[in-house]
C-alpha cells in the first residue's frame, strides 16, 4: 500500500486545509476527463484523500500504517459523496466546496451553463534582435512574420452576405445544443455552442471560395515596430491586434515582441550603466595624463585620474550610460582600470621610483 501522504505530496503534520488544497490540485491535473489525465493515478489520489480527509480514518492510518485497511474506497464506480471523500460535513465550507470541485471539472453543477468558446485570433510572440547602439538611440524596425490574415475577398466574415442564410438543421436555429457527458459523478447535461453554425443559428448559402468559410488565409504581415531608447533585454512590446486574425470576422489577437540585445564587443550593460575595461599605463597615471575612452554615442572622452584616486576603484562618468527607459536622464559609464606595469626597469628608472617613494 502506498504512503498516502506521499501520494498527496503533503507532510505528515499537514492541516486539513493543506490536504484539501493538495487533493484539489492533483485532481485538477490527473482527472481522467481532462487532457493528460490518468485514471489509475486519480484512483490513488482519491483513495489517499478518503483516508486523510477523515479524522478517524487518518488517526487509524497514522497509528497502524501499512496495516490500515481502508474499506471505504469507492474508486470510480460511481458518485458516492462519502466514499469519494466529498462528505459535506468534512469540509469547512459544506456544499460550497463540493460545488467548487464540480466547477473545476465541468464548469458548474450541470445546469444551463454554456461552455466558453473563443473565436478571437491567437496572440503570437516573436523575437527581435537589436544592437546596443540601437538600444541607446531607439530604432524603428520593419518586422515581417507569417500568420493567418483576414481574407480580403470576404472581408474576414467567411461568406457572401448577399447570398443569404439557411436555418441550421443541427440546432434548429437556436445556436446551441444539449450535450450529455458520462462521468464518475453521473450523467451531466451541458448547453454548448453548435459546432455546425458556430452559435449563429444560420448557415451561409455561399461560403467564400478563397478562405473556405474561415475568414482567414495564411500570409505575411508587415508592421513598423517602434523601439524606444533605453529598452531592456528581454523586455516585451505589445502591439494590439497585430496577432492572428479572428475567425469569421472576430477580433484579431495581439503581437508580443521580445527584444534581444546583441552582446557588444566593448561595452557591457548593467542596468542603465555601461561598463568598459581600459588598460592604462602606470606611468601615465603618475604623470597625470588624460585617458581616452569611447562612449556608446560614438564620441571619445578624455578623462583625468584624480591625484588621490585609488586605482583599485572604478572611474564613474555620470550621464554617459544608457537612457532611462520611459523617463529622463541616463546611467553612468563605468571605467574599470587595468594597470599596465613596465616589464623591465632600467637602473635610472629604478632610481627615479626610489626618489618618488621618499616623497610619498
Amino acid at each position: 500500500m502506498a504512503d498516502y501522504y506521499q501520494t498527496l505530496g503533503v507532510d505528515r503534520k499537514a492541516s486539513d486545509e493543506e490536504i484539501k488544497k493538495a487533493y484539489r490540485k492533483l485532481a485538477h491535473k490527473y482527472h481522467p476527463y481532462k487532457p493528460g489525465g490518468d485514471e489509475k493515478k486519480m484512483k490513488e489520489i482519491n483513495e489517499a484523500y478518503q483516508v486523510l480527509s477523515d479524522k478517524q480514518k487518518r488517526s487509524q492510518y497514522d497509528r497502524f500504517g501499512q496495516n490500515f485497511n481502508n474499506a471505504g474506497g469507492q474508486g470510480f464506480s460511481g458518485f458516492n459523496a462519502s466514499g469519494f471523500g466529498f462528505d459535506p460535513s468534512s469540509f469547512s465550507g459544506g456544499m460550497g466546496d463540493l460545488g467548487d470541485i464540480f466547477e473545476m471539472f465541468f464548469g458548474g453543477m450541470g445546469g444551463k451553463q454554456k461552455r466558453k468558446t473563443y473565436h478571437r485570433g491567437s496572440d503570437i510572440q516573436i523575437i527581435q534582435e537589436i544592437t546596443l547602439e540601437e538600444t541607446y538611440k531607439g530604432v524603428d524596425k520593419n518586422v515581417h512574420y507569417r500568420i493567418p490574415l483576414k481574407c480580403e475577398k470576404c472581408n474576414g466574415i467567411g461568406h457572401d452576405v448577399k447570398a443569404g442564410f439557411t436555418q441550421c438543421s443541427v440546432c434548429n436555429g437556436r445556436g446551441e445544443i444539449k450535450e450529455t457527458r458520462q462521468t464518475f459523478f453521473g450523467n451531466f447535461v451541458q448547453v454548448v455552442v453548435c459546432s455546425k453554425c458556430f452559435g449563429t443559428g444560420q448557415i451561409p448559402n455561399k461560403i467564400c471560395e478563397v478562405c473556405r468559410g474561415s475568414g482567414r488565409i495564411i500570409g505575411e504581415k508587415k508592421i513598423l515596430l517602434e523601439i524606444r531608447s533605453g529598452i531592456q533585454n528581454d523586455q516585451i512590446i505589445k502591439v494590439a491586434l497585430a496577432g492572428e486574425a479572428g475567425e469569421r470576422g472576430a477580433k484579431a489577437g495581439d503581437l508580443y515582441v521580445r527584444i534581444k540585445i546583441k552582446p557588444h564587443k566593448i561595452f557591457e550593460r548593467k542596468g542603465d550603466d555601461l561598463v568598459i575595461r581600459k588598460e592604462v599605463n602606470l606611468v601615465d597615471i603618475l604623470l597625470g595624463k588624460k585617458i581616452e575612452v569611447p562612449t556608446i554615442s560614438g564620441s571619445n572622452l578624455k578623462i583625468e585620474v584624480p591625484a588621490d584616486f585609488d586605482i583599485k576603484n572604478d572611474l564613474k562618468i555620470a550621464g554617459e550610460g544608457m537612457p532611462h527607459f520611459g523617463s529622463f536622464g541616463k546611467g553612468s559609464l563605468i571605467v574599470e582600470l587595468k594597470i599596465k606595469t613596465p616589464k623591465h626597469l632600467s637602473s635610472k628608472a629604478k632610481k627615479i621610483l626610489e626618489d618618488l617613494e621618499k616623497e610619498l
